[in-house]
């Protein structure tokens, strides 16, 4: 087992109806407040006004700043920014999913830094070395954000996604209702489930390190995904499965299923090329390349692969190597039958050879860097996987 750090800060109030004591708890962190939402569901829904409702009666002030991205921006990051400072808030508060939790991560850099540019915060130009509480009231099962210490802006001007990892992003606290996942879409409740499994996924694969209890959780958490995830894609309204999946996803993103292991991301990569190239939707992203990703770099790691067959999906097939592919041929299917994407083709892009070398290039910065800790990954095996990926 890897030497390893676990930190997971964030106060968790989890259940049916726990946003409408929003302000008892964000009162502990600050008392004013700038509001960070997407485009506006939270307020057809009424969620807003409840949160609103609560602050006030807990004596915390607002001020609304709606519009974050599913793929969030720098610019609108940076507006943000000039929002927080002229309400002198004190606190930011995301109402959404990963996209407004990301951008409200965002905006409290920057805020709280206001003589440095939020980019060369997010790219370590410059040290970032403080920031303001960040509270989240989650409304979807998904990037796991809500626990985490990462998150990713896309830079439109040069056309570049980025993340940065920091216990500054760890979110003070988190509103968890699942039932407000259940007004969801099924393309939404499909592409989160997608992606608390590649969180996992993206710990597990790396060879070499034995933990047992580390790969215990991951393997409990992932059968609860696959089980549940099919569920309340078919039905919104199951209250139970819609919980598994809500607290499988803070889980799996908060670092827990990487003690002793480590993380890889090289999906994750892939994948950040494509929505910042193209702007689809990230756990479609993912799928999307995920079997050609696994194809090309399953018998670098093969134990992994054929136990993750065994105690995953139950396969009982002894030889490692036909465990393995049945275990990505089982996973690749699953994807498809939550309606998700398993190849750029599915995912409504026609790609050239100019425009693999392109991304190719983007996800491994210029050719500066490989990708993966299970064998490298220059741009040539970069551009060999989108071009299976087809």
């Amino acid at each position: 087992m890897d030497n390893f750090r676990f930190y997971a800060p964030t106060e968790v109030i989890f259940g049916r109806d726990v946003e409408d004591g929003t302000g008892e708890t964000a009162v502990k962190y600050g008392r004013r407040a700038l509001l960070v939402y997407g485009k506006g569901s939270v307020v057809k829904s009424g969620l807003l006004e409840r949160v609103e409702k609560s602050l006030e009666a807990a004596g915390v002030s607002y001020k609304e700043y709606g519009g974050a991205k599913p793929n969030p921006t720098l610019e609108h990051a940076v507006n943000g920014v000039k929002e927080a400072l002229s309400f002198e808030a004190d606190m930011i508060i995301a109402i959404g999913g990963g996209s407004a939790i990301d951008t409200a991560k965002a905006i409290a850099h920057g805020a709280a830094n206001p003589d440095k540019e939020l980019w060369d915060l997010w790219t370590r130009r410059e040290p970032l070395v403080r920031s303001l509480p960040v509270g989240a009231v989650l409304t979807i099962a998904a990037a796991g954000s809500e626990m985490s210490d990462s998150a990713v802006l896309t830079n439109e001007a040069i056309g570049k996604k980025a993340g940065i990892n920091t216990d500054f992003n760890r979110c003070r606290f988190a509103i968890v209702d699942p039932a407000l996942g259940m007004t969801l879409p099924h393309w939404q409740l499909a592409a989160g489930v997608t992606d608390i499994m590649m969180h996992t996924m993206e710990r597990y694969f790396i060879p070499d390190s034995h933990c047992e209890m580390t790969d215990e959780i991951a393997e409990g958490l992932l059968r609860t995904v696959i089980r549940n995830g099919k569920k309340i894609v078919d039905d919104p309204s199951d209250y139970d499965a819609m919980s598994e999946v809500f607290w499988a996803s803070s889980l799996s993103h908060n670092n827990l299923t990487e003690c002793g292991r480590g993380k890889d991301f090289s999906v994750h990569k892939l994948g950040h090329a494509l929505s910042a190239r193209y702007d689809v939707t990230h756990g479609a992203s993912l799928s999307a390349v995920w079997g050609s990703w696994a194809k090309e770099l399953y018998k670098d790691t093969l134990p992994r692969f054929a136990g993750f067959g065994r105690k995953v999906w139950g396969i009982v097939e002894g030889d490692d190597d036909k465990a393995a592919t049945m275990a990505i041929d089982e996973t690749v299917a699953y994807f498809k039958s939550i309606g998700m994407p398993v190849s750029l083709t599915e995912l409504g892009l026609k790609v050239s050879d100019d425009d693999i070398e392109a991304l190719a290039m983007d996800a491994t910065m210029k050719g500066t860097v490989c990708l993966s800790r299970i064998r490298p990954l220059d741009t040539e095996a970069v551009k060999v996987i989108y071009r299976n990926a087809v």
